[in-house]
């Protein structure tokens, strides 16, 4: 009975390390970027115009993967954004204070209700919304 036993535990062992799991990569919608080349073919329009509230995010995330697969370095000037396809550039125009800053998309969000775009810490910088936590902007597509 104790030899059962510890076959069937044995057993079980094994066939959980031969279940297949799903990568990351494998999830629908997601594409890995290694060394920040682009591969995908899916583009944005040139000109598209986006506007609302934008926010920035950083320091608990630095180091971190993003959804495109890039390593979040919160000292580039790149954004999260819901839909548009990874790689995007964007210059995006603060409404109060005219400052602006070019964007590229590398991340999934923002997950806070009534926000458009997520900024990396030096983007939020450059245009003043480090200080302010978020702001009213226009983003618009430039490649």
């Amino acid at each position: 009975m104790r030899i059962a036993l510890v076959f069937s535990f044995c057993l079980a062992i094994v066939l959980c390390g031969c279940a297949e799991k799903e990568s990351i990569s494998a999830r629908k919608g997601y594409v890995r970027f290694p060394e920040k080349q682009y591969a995908s073919k899916e583009k944005a329009e040139i000109g598209l115009e986006i506007k609302g509230q934008a926010s920035y995010y950083g320091p608990g995330f630095d180091g971190k993967k993003t959804a495109s697969g890039e390593i979040f370095n919160q000292n580039d000037y790149t954004c999260a954004h819901k839909n548009l396809p990874f790689g995007t550039k964007l210059k995006v125009v603060r409404k109060d204070n005219g400052k602006s800053v070019v964007v590229r998309v590398n991340d999934r969000g923002p997950y806070a209700k009534g926000r458009i775009l997520d900024l990396s810490v030096a983007a939020a910088k450059k245009i003043g919304l480090d200080k302010a936590g978020h702001a009213e902007v226009t983003a618009t597509v430039v490649e």
